[in-house]
């Protein structure tokens, strides 16, 4: 029997399922889960988000959403304050708390990162990175072509 080759959204699958079992065995010993972790990096880049948008980076649902940021707010690392457009709404912000963590989740990503390019130089590694890129932004744009 012939092997197929690996399609792309196959490959691309493993990829980042592995990736993500490295995370989590990294950071086993952490504070945060790696859904919280993930969490705090989207809030980390769009401080004051909506939780009903947050929500809707993340692909989880409002109430999901909800019970993170209060396990997050719980542990000190975000707090929530009623948004000043909308008073049915809260934006969630980082505290000065949230400052270790994160730089935990960016020493453990890069580790993960390296052990993941190990074997690609510098050039090859770049190429890779703009590709995935431009595939994001493309399907982004098909996305929100589609709405």
């Amino acid at each position: 029997m012939e092997l197929r080759q690996d399609s792309l959204g196959f490959l691309l699958a493993d990829v980042f399922r592995l990736m993500r079992r490295a995370f989590q065995q990294r950071l086993e010993d952490g504070a945060l889960t790696p859904a919280q972790g993930r969490a705090l990096v989207y809030i980390s880049r769009h401080e004051g988000i909506r939780q009903v948008d947050l929500a809707k980076l993340l692909e989880v649902q409002p109430i999901t959403l909800a019970r993170l940021v209060d396990q997050l707010a719980e542990a000190g690392v975000v707090e929530r304050r009623p948004d000043p457009a909308d008073r049915r709404a809260y934006q969630v912000f980082l505290t000065p708390a949230a400052a270790s963590h994160l730089a935990t989740i960016e020493q453990v990503s890069a580790t993960i990162r390296a052990d993941a390019l190990h074997g690609l130089d510098a050039q090859q590694a770049a190429l890779l990175l703009s590709a995935l890129h431009t595939m994001r932004d493309n399907l982004r744009q098909e996305v929100c072509h589609d709405r």
